[in-house]
C-alpha cells in the first residue's frame, strides 16, 4: 500500500482526503485488469467507467455537471496520482477528458459549454486537445495549420500529430493560425467535431506504452463562425492557461507511477533472498530506497503546493507548475529505474509491473511541455521576479 501520509498535509482539506479514500476503493474494485489487446476499446471502456463512477465530474465546472465551481487542481492531481498508481491507461483516459475540455471550461461561450461539458463529465463523449504539429512541437508559435475567414465561418488546412485520443475522440480543441499578429499572437482556438468534413485521421501512432495517438489532416475543413473558442488571436494564451492547470497534474501522474514503483521495489527487497538475508538488508539497496523516498516526497510537496496556490490563493502558478512537472517527471524516471535495478532481470521482463512503469513514465517528460521547456519557464520567471 502506497504511503498516504501526505493526505494530512495542510495543502489538502477533508474533501480531498475523502476523495482519495473513495477513489482508492473504486480503483481496487474496477482497475484490476486494464491491459487488453485493443487499446482503443479499452480506452473507451475506461472513459465510460470513469464517467459512471462520477470521477469525470472533476474535469468540468459545477454549472455543467461538475463537482467544484471551478476546476480544482488538487482534486485533479489526487485523481491522476491514484489512477496512475493503479493503471497508466486509466490515468490517460481521465487526463484527456480534462485537457480536451479544459479550454472550453475556461473560455467557452455558454452555448459551447452546454454542448460539450456535460457529455464529457458523464463519459458520453471523448475529448482531445490538438496542438502539436509535425514541424512544431514545443515551439507552438511556429505552427503552420491555418484557419482562414470565409463568408460564413472558417476554412482550415494543415495537420496535427501525436494527438492523444486521435481517432477515438468525439471532438477536438484545435489551435490554428488566424493571422491577427505574427507568432503566438496570431493563433486562435476552435472546437471541431470528429465527423466534420475535411478532417481525416491519416496515421495511428504506436508508442512504447500503448495509448490512442494519431496524426490528423485538415483539407479545406469548413467550420461555422461559432466554432471559434474564446477570442480570435488569443488561442496561444488559452492553450497556455489550460496547460497551467493540467501541467501540475502531469507531475501527479508521474508521482503515482513512482509510488507504485517504490511499493513494488520495497516488496521485492523484503522477499528476495540475498545470502543469509534479503535485499532489504543490503546497504546499497537501502540507499536506493532512501533516494526513492526522498524524490517522491519532494515531488508531492511541489505538486500540492502548486495546486494550493492556484486553488486557495488564487495565484497564477506558472512557475510552481513548471517546477512540479519538471521535478516529478524527471525524478519518477529515476525512481522507476532504481526499481528495475532492484528487480534485476525480472525488472526488464515484459509483464512485470516495473517494466510497464518504465515504459509508461517516459512520455511524461515530453508532453505538455518537455523538461527542457520547463527549465526555460522557470528561469524566465525567476529572472523576472529578481528584476522586480
Amino acid at each position: 500500500m502506497a504511503d498516504r501520509s501526505f493526505l494530512d498535509w495542510p495543502f489538502l482539506d477533508d474533501g480531498h482526503r475523502a476523495l482519495a479514500d473513495d477513489l482508492e476503493a473504486w480503483c481496487v474494485a474496477n482497475l484490476a485488469d486494464t491491459h487488453g489487446s485493443d487499446t482503443d476499446a479499452e480506452c473507451r471502456r475506461l472513459v465510460r467507467a470513469l464517467g459512471d463512477g462520477g470521477w469525470l465530474r472533476f474535469c468540468v465546472p459545477a454549472a455543467w455537471g461538475g463537482v467544484h465551481e471551478t476546476l480544482d487542481i488538487r482534486s485533479l492531481a489526487l485523481i491522476r496520482e491514484t489512477l496512475a498508481r493503479h493503471s497508466g491507461l486509466a490515468d490517460f483516459a481521465f487526463a484527456m477528458q480534462g485537457l480536451g475540455s479544459g479550454t472550453i471550461s475556461l473560455f467557452g461561450t455558454e452555448a459551447q459549454k452546454r454542448a460539450y461539458l456535460p457529455a464529457v463529465a458523464r463519459g458520453d463523449k471523448i475529448a482531445a486537445f490538438a496542438l502539436t504539429e509535425p514541424g512544431s512541437g514545443s515551439d507552438v508559435a511556429a505552427m503552420e495549420t491555418r484557419a482562414d475567414r470565409t463568408d460564413d465561418g472558417w476554412r482550415v488546412n494543415g495537420a496535427k500529430t501525436y494527438i492523444s485520443n486521435g481517432g477515438i475522440a468525439d471532438h477536438y480543441v484545435l489551435f490554428a493560425r488566424t493571422g491577427e499578429a505574427p507568432g503566438a499572437k496570431g493563433v486562435s482556438a476552435f472546437i471541431v467535431d470528429a465527423d466534420t468534413a475535411g478532417l481525416r485521421v491519416t496515421e495511428r501512432i504506436e508508442v512504447i506504452a500503448p495509448h490512442p495517438l494519431a496524426t490528423l489532416e485538415f483539407t479545406d475543413m469548413a467550420l461555422a463562425a461559432d466554432a471559434l473558442l474564446g477570442e480570435g488571436g488569443r488561442g496561444f494564451a488559452a492553450a497556455m492557461a489550460t496547460l497551467d492547470i493540467f501541467r501540475t497534474t502531469v507531475g501527479a501522474a508521474a508521482l503515482g507511477f513512482a509510488r507504485r514503483a517504490l511499493d513494488e521495489a520495497t516488496a521485492r527487497a523484503r522477499t528476495r533472498r540475498l545470502g543469509e538475508g534479503t535485499l532489504a538488508d543490503n546497504p546499497i539497496t537501502q540507499s536506493k530506497l532512501a533516494e526513492m523516498v526522498l524524490d517522491i516526497d519532494s515531488s508531492a510537496l511541489l505538486i500540492y503546493r502548486a495546486g494550493w496556490l492556484r486553488d486557495v490563493r488564487g495565484q497564477r502558478n506558472t512557475r510552481e507548475a513548471a517546477l512540479a512537472k519538471l521535478h516529478a517527471t524527471d525524478s519518477a524516471q529515476q525512481v522507476i529505474d532504481k526499481a528495475v535495478q532492484i528487480f534485476g532481470g525480472l525488472g526488464v521482463t515484459v509483464g512485470a509491473p516495473v517494466e510497464a512503469l518504465y515504459r509508461e513514465v517516459r512520455a511524461l517528460r515530453i508532453y505538455e511541455g518537455a523538461s527542457e521547456v520547463q527549465k526555460i519557464v522557470i528561469a524566465r520567471q525567476h529572472l523576472a521576479q529578481s528584476a522586480a
